[in-house]
């Protein structure tokens, strides 16, 4: 018996105007998606076309911290592959620039965007990219799927606000809420979270200058995951605490020091070089573990239940220059 198989029937499938996304141009970079997966796509500096494949799901959480921090500091990776830098009055968006092997072979490309400008690509990338019913801030079993054809959009969950005090959350004059304030359910996995608030009794005249709020109160109400947001502010000392489940969604090359509190539960930490992604080393933090990130690392989290964890940042604008020159060191202690 004969049969005859139509492999150009077979292969064919749904153009990108029939999926229902848009595509995107940023530089020499081409962005699509189809029902699984992001592809990027570049020409090497020899003329060499290039394309990197990631899962829809990955890119668009990655995508959403890359927006929601302004870029963040120091590099963002989506991937091995793909992710971004913060120069603060511009943004590098690379390719293989910091794999190793791609490097070597000639196939990496970074080039350099305005903020505004590729903020804009990336808003709109976010929003048109992201279906119904699909957060790429929540955790994976509190959200749906990102995959399939364009249906809908979640714009209300793509641009929401973080949450930055100015001085410390809840004093007079801040812009973060109290935790009673908020309206935020707490979390499922956090319903064992005492929710009582310090009791204050400040003299007369000094109502403004004493206080005091349940931070693990604030944290049970967090809606998002590795998200995160100030709740004090001294001068250029930042404190930053979040709450982490799943794997956090980028690997972060630091350009300065950041030091990790674990609050509660358990993170594992894989580090590794921030040029060349050669591994480090992996970090593994139970509640009231402490442990800095030096500014020559990059470090993604796995938390296997949701936990909370403290981040403290020295956000002076100066100081990514200072160890740039050698005037600041790239470890948090010398011994």
């Amino acid at each position: 018996m004969n049969a005859r198989i139509d492999l150009k029937n077979m292969a064919s499938g749904l153009t990108d105007a029939e999926m229902g996304y848009r595509s995107f141009q940023l530089g020499s970079f081409q962005l699509r998606r189809d029902e699984y997966f992001a592809h990027i796509a570049w020409t090497t500096r020899d003329g060499r076309p290039m394309s990197h494949t990631m899962d829809v799901g990955d890119f668009l959480r990655a995508l959403m911290r890359d927006v929601a921090w302004g870029f963040f500091y120091g590099g963002v990776n989506f991937d091995h592959v793909i992710g971004t830098v913060n120069h603060y009055k511009s943004v590098d968006l690379q390719a293989g620039a910091f794999n190793e092997t791609m490097k070597a072979a000639g196939v990496d490309l970074l080039e350099n965007f305005p903020v505004d400008q590729i903020r804009e690509v990336f808003e709109q990338m976010l929003d048109d990219w992201t279906n119904e019913g699909f957060d790429p801030f929540a955790a994976p079993l509190e959200t749906g799927s990102p995959y399939g054809r364009k249906h809908g959009n979640n714009t209300a969950a793509v641009t929401r606000a973080r949450e930055l005090a100015q001085r410390c959350v809840g004093l007079n004059g801040d812009l973060a809420l109290r935790t009673d304030e908020r309206g935020a359910p707490v979390n499922r996995g956090f319903a064992d979270v005492e929710q009582d608030e310090p009791e204050l009794h400040p003299e007369p005249g000094f109502e403004n200058e004493v206080h005091a709020f349940n931070l693990f109160a604030f944290l049970s109400r967090s809606q998002v995951t590795w998200n995160p947001s100030f709740t004090s502010v001294v001068k250029y000392s930042y404190m930053c605490p979040t709450t982490e489940e799943h794997i956090l969604p980028i690997m972060h090359a630091n350009d300065r020091v950041e030091w990790f509190f674990q609050l509660s539960d358990e993170i594992q930490w894989d580090c590794a070089d921030k040029l060349t992604g050669k591994p480090l080393v992996r970090v593994i933090m139970k509640a009231g573990d402490m442990a800095a990130m030096p500014a020559y690392c990059r470090h993604q989290g796995f938390s296997p239940k949701r936990s909370m964890l403290l981040v403290w940042e020295n956000g002076s604008p100066n100081l990514v220059y200072e160890i740039q020159k050698g005037d600041a060191p790239e470890v948090p202690v010398k011994f």
